[in-house]
């Protein structure tokens, strides 16, 4: 394949439990994908080996060989060194400290690779492709396990000097008695709007002596997952409702921070935490809940400007968003990592 338009990208999205790829054309068109185990306890070495196999099952089935690939772009969590292609620390990826995963992978496929943080990844696949894609600008939030973000703006990725940037799920909420984040810090976004946040404020409250049709599913409600709350929140649980709603207050706030800072033409929501999106009341409320609260703190003059909704590529993001970030780093000759020869 040749000329510009024709060009064809792999996404590989890196998560602790799974690595999904796929490949990609230049104007976002998913041709194929897959996904393998991480098994991320076996070492960084064998993770790469795991991308590698993925990577090819895609190709493989989208009927591409080596040459027809342009680039690869991987998206990785935790934090990084974007330039020099270095994984620092990621928390879901134990004993991949310190680790040039940039590097490794371009060896293993044998074509340049890029290295992003996964939530800017999927951010720009919803720039590129997605709901942003005829947005200038865009904050998107990814709400799962904890709450990632992604900033873009006018095709830039917001990364900062030290690949540090978009960071928005830890920016400080409650500076006095704030909950205790994953990181170690008090009152970030991240103790109030994530998977984790509504699980313990559930048990907080079921410890209290709230009622709530949730234990009539599920007797120990340490084994309480958010997806059995949504549930019960969708048939009309007051307390399961109550909590989704003052997670939305909270992630309400965050997004009014965000603005602030950067006055996107967008902002989406993502990730498994988003209850069903428009397709069920508890996910329409929950939107619903987000913009009021947007609304009752931002300036009047913006009130009207700003653009909150849910991101549409779900999953997908990631790889597609992985994928674009290859194509854009060869457009604007930004750092790539080349297989050694």
């Amino acid at each position: 394949m040749t000329g510009s338009d024709q060009r064809v990208f792999l996404g590989i999205d890196v998560g602790g439990t799974n690595i999904k790829a796929g490949v990609v054309r230049n104007d976002g068109t998913v041709l194929a994908q897959t996904s393998v185990p991480t098994e991320a306890t076996k070492g960084p070495d064998h993770g790469v080996n795991q991308m590698v196999k993925a990577a090819r099952a895609a190709m493989d089935a989208a009927h591409l060989s080596d040459a027809d690939i342009t680039a690869a772009g991987l998206a990785t969590p935790g934090t990084m060194d974007i330039p020099t292609g270095m994984l620092l620390d990621p928390p879901n990826l134990p004993g991949w400290n310190d680790y040039p995963i940039r590097q490794r992978v371009a060896d293993g496929l044998r074509l340049p690779t890029v290295l992003q943080n996964d939530a800017n990844a999927a951010a720009y696949g919803e720039y590129w492709v997605g709901s942003a894609r005829d947005a200038g600008s865009l904050v998107f939030f990814t709400l799962g396990t904890g709450l990632g973000s992604g900033i873009i703006v006018h095709d830039t990725i917001i990364e900062g000097d030290h690949s540090h940037g978009s960071e928005c799920g830890h920016v400080i909420l409650e500076m006095e008695d704030g909950r205790l984040c994953a990181t170690g810090q008090y009152g970030t976004a991240e103790a109030y709007c994530s998977a984790t946040a509504l699980t313990k404020r559930f048990l907080e409250e079921v410890e209290a002596g709230r009622t709530t049709s949730v234990l009539s599913r599920i007797n120990d409600p340490a084994q309480v997952t958010p997806l059995v709350i949504g549930e019960e929140a969708e048939k009309g649980d007051h307390l399961a409702v109550e909590l989704i709603m003052e997670m939305a207050r909270y992630l309400g706030v965050a997004v009014t921070s965000a603005v602030h800072v950067i006055d996107p033409a967008t902002v989406l929501l993502g990730g498994a935490m988003t209850f069903g999106r428009h397709s069920t009341r508890i996910g329409q409320e929950f939107l619903h809940r987000v913009r009021q609260e947007f609304r009752n703190r931002t300036f009047t003059t913006l009130i009207d400007k700003v653009t909150i909704d849910y991101a549409s590529l779900g999953s997908d993001a990631g790889f597609i968003g992985a994928a674009g970030c290859a194509r854009r780093a060869l457009d604007q000759n930004l750092p790539v990592a080349t297989p050694a020869t």
